[in-house]
């Protein structure tokens, strides 16, 4: 049998489920994107440029960038997360060097990182905010918390 997670073995029977970042899942979308446009862009390099460039150096360059900003998606939850993204969102615009239109692709894909980055801490905040509230409500009214679980919401449901 495999081997519990620390928050597994700590887990007990009504405990509330810790809600994601949605920052984090925002950036991980964005960066996956991109990272399936590095792959289409090593491909447009290679059929573009391979007179000029190494097809070695190529897919070399194209499949690592790739994998950092797929691997970059595990360390968004950590302080240094953001900013790798930040450093890959510039090797991209980068890019634009080899193939000058991956200076606009890339300034588009930086918007996209700064958007999601952005809406997505308001977003957490304002659900750290309504955890709170919903806290304090239950806190002052437990006897009506109790009542209400799956049964309550099936009796809602009933009456519509």
């Amino acid at each position: 049998m495999a081997k519990l997670t620390k928050a597994q073995r700590e887990w007990r029977p009504g405990m509330p489920k810790k809600r994601r970042s949605i920052r984090v899942m925002f950036a991980s979308v964005v960066l996956t994107l991109e990272a399936f446009l590095v792959l289409f862009a090593t491909l447009a390099v290679f059929g573009l440029q391979r007179d000029e460039l190494s097809p070695v150096l190529i897919f070399g360059v194209g499949l690592v960038l790739f994998a950092a900003l797929i691997g970059t998606c595990a360390f968004l939850s950590k302080p240094a997360g953001p900013i790798i993204g930040w450093i890959l969102q510039l090797v991209i615009i980068a890019t634009g060097f080899v193939q000058p239109e991956m200076f606009l692709v890339g300034a588009i894909f930086a918007a996209t990182w700064w958007y999601a980055l952005k809406t997505g801490m308001r977003l957490d905040r304002e659900n750290r905010q309504r955890d709170r509230e919903q806290a304090e409500w239950e806190k002052a009214h437990p006897e009506e918390s109790e009542g209400s679980g799956a049964s309550g919401a099936a009796g809602e449901a009933a009456t519509d």
